[in-house]
């Protein structure tokens, strides 16, 4: 074996065992398709068990699929202490985002947007992270509205400037295993379900006509992202933005 396919074969995905947490739909499941097609098997985890049972049947074989209350720290410390060791982790788990000017903020529900975004996110790299073998990595999932918040986005910004800074934190305390993330723009997913679908299709267009790629992401196309962080070996503590322009417009 030459030193390059010895490279290829090192940082590669094939034969890795990836965890996907919020594998069922959306930027997750696409990430999880993905990696399946590299020669990866996927370990995906979310809450509700027919969608999970769903999104395994999507991917050829090479997947397990287990239902996880991720608002549950016991439930999250069981479920990794059961899938053994694997190569990388991914955190792409997230309700319907909560849009409100600050008088109409329900702090209840903030709360628990905290608590799935947030300390999901963290129970899930403590008790993952002595299962992940060497040069495994970790990526979890921020969003722009923490560069550049709009009016009504005061606790989605303050979630994803908090996943950022927890992602350069958590790439010091646990090196030599590399802690990344990924910011999304908007993208097509069904965390705009709260939407009716007419004024759901209105936005998408709205914020398409202001990016300089001219629309919204698709989920397919900020799994790349994720690849990449996994794949490559010299990246930590980063997070890479795939916006369409958002941040420059």
């Amino acid at each position: 074996m030459t030193q390059k396919q010895q490279m290829e074969n090192h940082w590669g995905l094939s034969g890795k065992r990836i965890v996907v947490l919020g594998g069922s739909s959306g930027i997750g499941l696409a990430v999880a398709q993905q990696a399946v097609a590299q020669g990866a098997t996927a370990i995906i985890a979310s809450s509700n068990a027919d969608r999970v049972k769903q999104a395994v049947a999507t991917l050829d074989g090479k997947a397990e699929g287990h239902a996880l209350d991720l608002s549950n720290e016991r439930d999250i410390q069981n479920f990794f202490q059961k899938i053994g060791d694997f190569d990388h982790l991914v955190f792409t788990a997230g309700d319907t985002l909560q849009l409100n000017e600050l008088a109409a903020t329900d702090l209840t529900k903030a709360r628990h947007a905290f608590e799935l975004r947030y300390w999901a996110a963290l129970a899930a790299v403590k008790y993952a992270s002595p299962h992940i073998r060497k040069d495994g990595s970790i990526v979890l999932t921020t969003g722009v509205a923490g560069r550049r918040p709009h009016k009504g986005w005061t606790v989605v910004a303050s979630i994803c400037g908090t996943i950022e800074a927890l992602t350069r934190a958590l790439a010091v305390e646990l090196a030599p295993i590399r802690v990344n993330a990924v910011s999304p723009g908007v993208v097509r997913t069904n965390l705009w379900n709260n939407m009716q679908e007419q004024d759901r299709e209105a936005m998408y267009e709205s914020v398409g006509k202001q990016l300089l790629v001219g629309r919204v992401g698709e989920a397919r196309e900020i799994a790349r992202a994720y690849l990449f962080l996994m794949e490559e070996g010299y990246s930590t503590g980063q997070t890479i933005v795939v916006d369409g322009g958002a941040l420059l417009t």
